[in-house]
């Protein structure tokens, strides 16, 4: 019987602390202030997101200066990263041989010429057969060719920049014995930079010649290098179905050199969409979602779908129209159906006062 009466007092005991801690929860619930928020309210914005890809910059124009003779060095003219103009000196072969046999054609050209003069003026005077003048006019063209080609070979002796740009290191000293295909330095035309990268082929329709990119360098990361699409390779690889897209950008301080590698941006052609802070995304596994701010200043959080992002803006496909509020800052403490306290203008006018005043300051 006692035991009876310690289970029904036990039972009421914990009824009355249940009913006592709904009854607190809703006192709780009713009494909780507003959350301080700010919203923004939602307009249509001119969207353009980029293509990102990595790329190898390449000269405009770029040859390994070569010999086309083989022969020893007899002056180097040039010094290493140094500027040079289409035609200038860069490297004299030994050449003494080459210039005798110059003197050599030389003379026999002279001779030739005094030959034909003569018998030109006999056959004038028809003392000797038009036919003997016709072969010595054929000898006098010999000699100048020889002339020519024995000029050549002491052209083929200075080797000359075959185009404007810069010079890399120099390879050889006067003395070192070249040969055709011995390296003697390099030659790079960096006024304007060839950048090739490649995009998967299912971004082929999003890729058009004159499409305006941007590169950005490790090495000058607080500068953005401009440029444009010049070319999109004729074939897509078969390996890795990705396409060779080349762009060029003027390069007229030469910060960009031949072989760095640069994060690529190609600019897609703007649209019309909706827009909203990053900040105001909420993030649960794989659901997104947001705040929206309805009739009467309460929120509901709806699902939304995330497209490209940019610089702190996210655009947003479904979920969200123009014209709708929704919750910026002050998230964390919200739920479905909270009231708000929308402090956006105050928040504004703050800020301008703190910027006149360090202003003033």
């Amino acid at each position: 019987m006692r035991t009876d009466r310690l289970h029904v007092a036990i039972l009421a005991l914990g009824l009355c602390v249940g009913l006592a801690a709904c009854g607190q929860g809703d006192d709780n619930a009713r009494g909780q202030p507003a959350a301080t928020v700010t919203t923004t309210r939602l307009q249509p914005v001119r969207w353009s997101d980029e293509l990102s890809a990595l790329g190898t910059a390449n000269a405009r124009e770029s040859v390994t200066v070569t010999a086309s003779v083989s022969q020893t060095v007899a002056s180097v003219e040039f010094e290493s990263g140094q500027f040079v103009k289409k035609g200038q000196p860069l490297v004299t072969l030994t050449q003494g041989q080459q210039n005798a046999s110059v003197a050599e054609a030389q003379a026999a050209l002279r001779d030739a010429q005094q030959q034909y003069e003569r018998n030109r003026k006999l056959a004038d005077q028809q003392l000797i057969a038009r036919v003997s003048l016709d072969s010595q006019r054929a000898a006098l063209e010999a000699a100048r060719a020889r002339v020519a080609a024995q000029q050549a070979t002491v052209a083929d002796r200075v080797i000359r920049a075959p185009f404007d740009g810069v010079l890399g290191l120099r390879l050889v000293s006067a003395g070192t014995l070249v040969s055709p295909g011995t390296p003697i330095t390099n030659l790079d035309d960096v006024s304007l930079i060839k950048l090739d990268f490649t995009f998967p082929e299912s971004a082929m329709s999003q890729l058009a010649v004159g499409q305006r990119v941007s590169a950005r360098s490790d090495a000058w990361p607080d500068v953005v290098f401009e440029g444009a699409i010049s070319t999109i390779d004729s074939r897509v690889d078969p390996a890795t179905r990705a396409i060779t897209v080349r762009a060029e950008i003027p390069n007229p301080d030469g910060k960009l050199r031949p072989g760095m590698l640069l994060e690529v941006g190609v600019e897609r052609a703007s649209r019309e969409t909706i827009a909203i802070p990053e900040l105001a995304l909420q993030q649960s596994g794989t659901n997104t979602s947001v705040f929206r701010v309805e009739t009467g200043d309460k929120v509901k959080q709806v699902p939304v779908k995330v497209g490209a992002r940019r610089r702190g803006q996210v655009e947003i496909l479904s979920g969200l129209k123009a014209g709708d509020r929704i919750v910026v800052d002050g998230t964390v403490k919200l739920r479905d159906g909270s009231a708000i306290k929308d402090i956006t203008g105050a928040a504004a006018n703050s800020g301008a006062a703190e910027l006149a005043a360090d202003g003033g300051r």
